[in-house]
């Protein structure tokens, strides 16, 4: 997966919009103004192909101890984010996957009206 393709498929989800809310580097997609998945894209540019994206801490951790690509979110509450290297054992569908995930989760965490301007979209 390149960069392109991973913004593409954060981009395309209801209620996304993409913020360099930290420096110029950090690209960081966020549904409803909550965060789901931060890319550095210094990093890409070095071929540290990284995102970092929530997950569910009981599935965080079986993924940790199955794929070592997957790693306790840097820079991030280690309990719910991971650092996903992609293009290394983590494949694009299993990528894909987790993207969707972090979106889900975040997108359910929402308050009732965000939920409902988000349905509405």
């Amino acid at each position: 997966m390149n960069i392109e393709q991973l913004r593409e498929h954060c981009i395309t989800k209801k209620g996304v919009t993409e913020h360099f809310p930290f420096d110029d580097v950090t690209l960081v997609f966020k549904v409803k103004g909550k965060m789901f998945a931060l890319v550095g894209l210094d990093h890409w540019e070095q071929g540290e192909t990284k995102v970092n994206l929530k997950c569910d801490p009981e599935r965080s951790e079986e993924l940790r101890s199955e794929y070592d690509g997957i790693n306790p979110g840097w820079h991030m509450n280690k309990t719910h984010w991971n650092t996903v290297t992609l293009n290394d054992d983590v494949n694009d569908s299993l990528a894909f996957e987790l993207i969707d995930h972090s979106y889900d989760l975040v997108a359910k965490s929402l308050t009732k009206k965000l939920k409902d301007e988000l349905n509405n979209l």
